[in-house]
């Protein structure tokens, strides 16, 4: 039997298609080993969001090709859609395959295994997916590496053109898929034990703009669906967040009150540079909304630091701003340049030590909120669904997340993998575990 290894690299859409390639790979008779062993075939999906990114995938291809140099090397995804020039030079790599064409992953390994190897028709396979329209790509699983949560695919592409972000061509135009579709997966993943789904895109708010649907219709219909327990929603856009909408889902008991809202930025004017559609007065209304029908959501945002033009003084207020606003996780980046985007030619680029020193601010600021969003849930009873059995400082307990992804642990006999349990938070185990009583 052959052996096939995946690598993923990048954000939850490309993990969900990596393991859509496996399920492929695995229906065509291939064994799945893990990427550190010897396969004939590896698939690396790359990423193309930071430079390190483009890195990160140049330097997995290399590492597949020398623990097995006669096996075929698929390099599928964005750093393949935005860079197909320079990895077609790349000796490491036997075959590209771009965005939404992951579907034809066997076809192109049989061709490229049948052929004289030598037509790079067969093995490069890389549509201009900024100039030709494209429908939604099919891709579809019924288990996931996870054992409780399980993504799913409902949209892909961008119509933003954030001016620091290289996703939309790497992407292409906004599709959406096809709402029987998703339930139809959903139904599936149910059938096989997931009690918890978290509807994924690249730009989810955009769901149905293609096709005269919307987001608050598919995660009505979703919550109709026997077996899923908890819905949650990948980042969304804050000008989704108005009343009307946010009204209408807080009637939905199985949607989890865990908000990943993008920011980027809490200063009008770096906001205006970056080409956002919002600015902090309408963010900041979207957090009190939501603060409004939920009872302590939990709001997580995304922060660039160091974008070009960005003073001391909009640093300032922008670290004021994500003081005010609370949030319980931030994830920050330092600005990367990407070649191809606007922001790469504009003036007044921030030096890399005072990027470091920022993101160094804002980082000690994101822990210290986490830390206070946690201690609320001290002496409540919280519902959680508990996932795995692990060893904290030697001491077994199961772990799982409340429906604001508070992660707590408890000591128990019990077996609680994909169990859902309430409980009396009672302490900490660690600075990001709670305790539940026993």
């Amino acid at each position: 039997m052959k052996k096939a290894a995946l690598h993923n690299l990048g954000c939850k859409v490309n993990s969900y298609e990596t393991e859509a390639m496996q399920h492929m790979l695995e229906e065509a008779g291939y064994e799945i080993v893990p990427f550190g062993e010897k396969a004939d075939v590896y698939v690396i999906n790359t990423c193309s969001v930071t430079n390190m990114a483009d890195r990160k995938s140049r330097q997995m291809l290399h590492k597949a090709k020398k623990m097995n140099p006669q096996a075929i090397v698929v390099a599928a995804g964005c750093y393949v859609q935005t860079k197909e020039e320079e990895v077609l030079e790349d000796l490491a790599v036997d075959i590209i395959i771009g965005n939404n064409m992951k579907h034809e992953l066997v076809e192109r390994i049989e061709a490229f295994e049948t052929s004289n190897q030598e037509s790079a028709s067969l093995w490069n396979h890389v549509l201009d997916i900024n100039h030709e329209k494209q429908e939604f790509e099919e891709l579809y699983l019924e288990q996931t590496a996870e054992h409780t949560r399980a993504f799913i695919k409902v949209q892909d592409g961008c119509n933003q053109f954030c001016s620091y972000c290289i996703i939309p061509y790497a992407r292409g135009r906004v599709r959406s898929r096809d709402i029987h579709n998703v339930l139809e997966e959903a139904k599936r993943l149910a059938k096989n034990g997931f009690k918890e789904v978290v509807l994924t895109g690249i730009h989810l708010s955009s769901y149905g703009i293609d096709c005269d649907d919307h987001l608050l219709h598919l995660i009505q219909e979703v919550h109709k669906v026997e077996g899923i327990e908890r819905i949650r929603l990948g980042s969304l856009e804050p000008r989704l967040i108005t009343e009307a909408f946010v009204q209408e889902i807080a009637k939905l008991p199985k949607l989890c009150p865990h908000f990943h809202l993008s920011l980027q930025s809490g200063c009008d004017e770096t906001l205006r540079r970056m080409n956002r559609k919002y600015d902090t007065k309408e963010y900041e209304a979207g957090c009190e909304i939501l603060r409004k029908y939920f009872e302590h959501p939990a709001i997580t945002t995304d922060v660039i630091v160091g974008f070009p033009g960005e003073t001391e003084e909009e640093f300032l207020s922008t670290k004021e701003f994500l003081s005010r606003i609370h949030f319980y996780e931030m994830h920050i980046f330092k600005y990367s340049i990407r070649q191809g985007t606007r922001a790469a030619d504009m003036p007044d680029q921030v030096p890399e030590e005072v990027k470091t020193a920022r993101s160094a601010q804002l980082m000690e600021l994101s822990e210290k909120m986490s830390l206070e969003f946690r201690e609320h849930y001290l002496d409540s009873e919280q519902e959680v669904l508990f996932e795995e059995l692990c060893q904290v400082d030697g001491e077994d307990y199961y772990t799982g997340y409340t429906k604001e992804y508070v992660k707590i642990g408890v000591k128990s006999k019990e077996h609680l993998e994909n169990v859902i349990k309430s409980g009396k938070i009672i302490g900490k185990i660690s600075t990001d575990i709670l305790l539940m009583g026993e």
